[in-house]
Parts: C-alpha cells; structure tokens; sequence
C-alpha cells in the first residue's frame, strides 16, 4: 500500500510544519488576517511588516518581558 505511506508522511510533514509555524509565530499573522476579516472586511488589514513591527514594538515594550539590550 503505498499511497498509505504516502499520504501517513504527508500528515506527519503537515503537522510538523503547523508547530513550526505556531512555535515561530509565523502563524500569529494569518489569525490576526482571518480575524480581522472576519470582523470588519471592510477595514484595511497590516501588511506583514507592518504586523511584526508592531508586535515587536509591544513585546519590547513590556516590562514583563524582562530587559533587552539588542
């Protein structure tokens, strides 16, 4: 059977890459896109760049973060 085999590799392939992007955040931007979507689809939504400095900016902002230096 190996379309099995085939589609088992590509079920463990897809659910790696969903941690990896959840453990990355990369994920973070594609559920504020369908939030925001959802809510108001007239709005205008944050270009990815745009999202990640913004998130950086709160994150660094944030005394419970701890300090940075760089």
């Amino acid at each position: 059977m190996p379309g099995t085999r085939a589609s088992g590799l590509r079920h463990v392939l897809s659910r790696a890459r969903y941690f990896v992007r959840e453990f990355s955040g990369e994920a973070a931007y594609d559920r504020y896109v369908a939030h925001a979507r959802t809510h108001d689809p007239d709005a205008e939504v944050q270009t990815r760049r745009a999202f990640e400095r913004a998130r950086t900016d709160a994150r660094e902002a944030d005394p419970r973060e701890g300090f940075r230096c760089c």
